[in-house]
């Protein structure tokens, strides 16, 4: 048996999820991870029209599944470093739908959705790689009842697992500065009204939203 040193431990490869209003910036996000591949369910790509990314469109349960064998097995993908994925919320619905087509009883098509992606979740971010998904926002209450804002999934029981996956959970927040310039910042923390969570402990409580340079601080390069 190997006995390991806790304070050894590395970042290896990084697991976050962010969430974000509409037009927040979710997925001009990708475009800031060295070397990339984006997964999109979206017709949001035209935000990456100025950068000279590999993107794979997907539009079905099995689009997606295949995107995840391409990405695990191909040679073309063995030097990809971060794998994006926009969003994740949006292939959830695209499975809910087909769940609910295949399934008379509503419930029922919730449970197989929960399923499906709770396994897609985990295979995605298991990769050997960095892994960045995005994700819809939303109201959600606490245990006390207290309403904030947190990651928006089909179904409460998924929203409320979703966190659960990841080590880093950030909200991409857009403010106005006095000037009436946009600002956008990723909230590594909570804060009793956005949930987030940073398990490196190395983050400040807000960010600037750029994936590479969060990377070299989580694995002390920077």
């Amino acid at each position: 048996m190997k006995i390991i040193r806790t304070s050894q431990v590395e970042h290896q490869y990084l697991k976050i999820l962010t969430y974000a209003q509409s037009a927040g910036g979710k997925t001009r996000l990708c475009a800031t991870a060295p070397n990339p591949v984006v997964v999109s369910a979206e017709a949001g790509l035209l935000s990456l029209r100025d950068y000279d990314l590999p993107a794979i469109q997907v539009a079905t349960l099995a689009d997606v599944q295949e995107a995840y064998k391409f990405i695990a097995e191909s040679d073309e993908m063995k030097d990809i470093e971060w794998v994006c994925i926009d969003s994740i919320s949006e292939i959830a619905e695209v499975v809910l739908a087909t769940e609910k087509r295949n399934a008379k009883d509503p419930r029922r098509a919730y449970g197989e959705m929960q399923d499906r992606m709770t396994s897609l979740i985990r295979a995605f971010r298991d990769l050997p790689k960095n892994v960045y998904m995005s994700c819809k926002q939303e109201r959600v209450a606490d245990e006390s009842g207290v309403v904030g804002f947190g990651p928006s999934m089909p179904g409460t029981k998924l929203s409320q697992q979703l966190p659960y996956f990841f080590d880093e959970v950030f909200c991409l927040r857009v403010n106005q500065n006095e000037e009436g310039e946009t600002q956008r910042f990723l909230q590594t923390q909570p804060d009793g009204v956005y949930q987030a969570k940073d398990r490196s402990g190395v983050l400040d409580r807000y960010e600037i939203p750029h994936l590479g340079k969060i990377a070299e601080k989580m694995k002390g390069t920077k």
